[in-house]
């Protein structure tokens, strides 16, 4: 990180919750497939690097990354059934089967914000706020936006704008916090942030990119800086 930063904004999914994957995988559970945890790691991390490069060459949208992973993992478990990928995509992508929450998560971002501003942008469906209420964070937060609230969707440099204005921060003095480098990382840097990656799954291990798997490491990183 450049500079000590005064403010710190948190993606949600995949950086604070976790999907609900026995919600979520109804549709698989009911062809009676229950696709491993290990291969479901394995598969975030190929398909987070695949989707980076097409974002850095083509510009696809966020959304499109669960329509890749979601083929594919049909594709290896030798499911061929267009209603079932759309269902698992449709589930994932409501905000409401983000519920899953690491041990200590409450704590860790109240000791964050004893000496951070802290804040949430997130690519959501409207509804992040509620999910973060329900989960015990949403207070955590001195603001929160949600791209289906405010119409840009990250890594579109609007909604890093709107989320700093509504903290009055500058773009130097702030810091961001998410899992995809191309959404996240890139985002947030050509919004003139800093930034680091919530690299939970390992999937940029060999990228030379700041990261941390755990609000844990992310602590000691700022502290160390």
């Amino acid at each position: 990180m450049r500079s000590k930063p005064k403010f710190i904004f948190f993606d949600v999914g995949n950086t604070l919750l976790f999907p609900n994957r026995s919600r979520i995988h109804a549709p698989l559970t009911d062809r009676g497939f229950v696709p491993e945890p290990e291969h479901l790691r394995d598969l975030e991390c190929r398909t987070k690097n695949r989707f980076d490069g097409m974002m850095t060459t083509n510009g696809s949208t966020d959304h499109s990354f669960w329509w890749m992973f979601y083929s594919q993992l049909l594709s290896e478990l030798g499911l061929e059934d267009d209603a079932a990928r759309d269902q698992l995509v449709s589930g994932i992508r409501n905000s409401a089967n983000w519920d899953q929450i690491r041990p200590g998560t409450a704590e860790q971002l109240h000791q964050i914000g004893e000496q951070y501003k802290i804040a949430v942008i997130s690519n959501a469906d409207g509804g992040i706020e509620d999910v973060l209420t329900r989960c015990g964070i949403a207070r955590c937060f001195r603001t929160i936006t949600d791209s289906g609230l405010v119409g840009y969707e990250k890594p579109h440099p609007e909604i890093f704008r709107q989320a700093l204005q509504s903290m009055n921060a500058t773009p130097e003095e702030s810091l961001y916090v998410g899992d995809v480098y191309s959404v996240d990382y890139l985002g947030a840097t050509a919004a003139g942030m800093q930034a680091i990656l919530m690299d939970v799954p390992g999937a940029y291990r060999d990228k030379a990119v700041p990261r941390v798997e755990s609000l844990e490491e992310l602590q000691i990183a700022l502290h160390g800086n």
